[in-house]
């Protein structure tokens, strides 16, 4: 079994062959995605997949980074009661963009704090977005990290040095998507500081595509070329890692998603 722990398939890109894209997924041993929401707009269609085949797939509820304005307080106030769906099972996403939206730094950690609080008052895992931002992450996780608190760093872009950072935390995991398997980044010897059970797979369709479709819509099904190069980087087979990713993937989101 694998589980796509980020997945953004409610969005348009999707709308004219959603089943044949659901059906590739499945018969490439996708067994579980993970919609993380981005606004209040988002929530109608991600909800709408879930009651479709509920076997399938499992929601988050939270702001994303790059669409926090001015008036985020009405517009989490209006998300929280999402929050109780039976098909909810983490925060997210959310976090600290400072590669597209550096003049909102300041809302965007407001934002980012209350949706924290939010995760340990819910008993819920926050699925955190960081690009070009880990240190400020880091000061606000700092501020309220407790055992109460887990989570993931999606598409996690960091260096040996942010993996310790994160590994002094409390709780936390990191998404390994298809920017992993780009030659440039060097992603092989990145993977090896990882704990092997701190280590769950993404997609982060219709974004990333992993190689060789590099530059096409990612899709659940191209999660199996991740997983085939985080095997090889790790030196272990791959049903063994397919196995390793979907139990941390459980372990962190639930027993739901098992």
């Amino acid at each position: 079994m694998i589980i796509d722990t980020h997945c953004h398939l409610y969005l348009e890109q999707f709308q004219h062959d959603i089943d044949d894209v659901i059906a590739n997924a499945i018969s490439n041993d996708v067994q579980r995605i993970l919609l993380p929401n981005i606004d209040l707009n988002t929530i109608p269609d991600m909800l709408k997949l879930c009651e479709k085949q509920p076997e399938l797939f499992r929601a988050m509820i939270g702001l994303h980074p790059c669409d926090v304005t001015p008036e985020y307080p009405h517009i989490l106030e209006t998300m929280k009661p999402y929050l109780s769906n039976k098909n909810v099972i983490a925060i997210g996403e959310t976090g600290i963009d400072l590669h597209w939206e550096k003049e909102t730094l300041g809302i965007q950690i407001e934002s980012f704090e209350i949706q924290i609080e939010w995760a340990k008052s819910f008993n819920l895992p926050i699925v955190i977005h960081a690009r070009e931002s880990f240190q400020e992450i880091f000061d606000v996780l700092k501020q309220h990290d407790s055992p109460e608190l887990s989570g993931v760093f999606h598409c996690f872009t960091g260096g040996k040095k942010e993996v310790h950072e994160i590994m002094s935390l409390n709780k936390f995991y990191f998404g390994i998507g298809g920017n992993s398997t780009y030659p440039k980044k060097n992603y092989g010897n990145i993977l090896t500081e990882i704990p092997r059970n701190r280590i769950v797979l993404e997609t982060d369709a219709p974004f990333l595509s992993p190689v060789p479709n590099r530059g096409k819509r990612n899709e659940p099904q191209f999660i199996k070329h991740t997983a085939e190069f985080v095997a090889n980087a790790l030196g272990i087979e791959l049903k063994e890692l397919t196995h390793l990713t979907s139990k941390n993937a459980i372990d962190l989101f639930g027993p739901s998603i098992a």
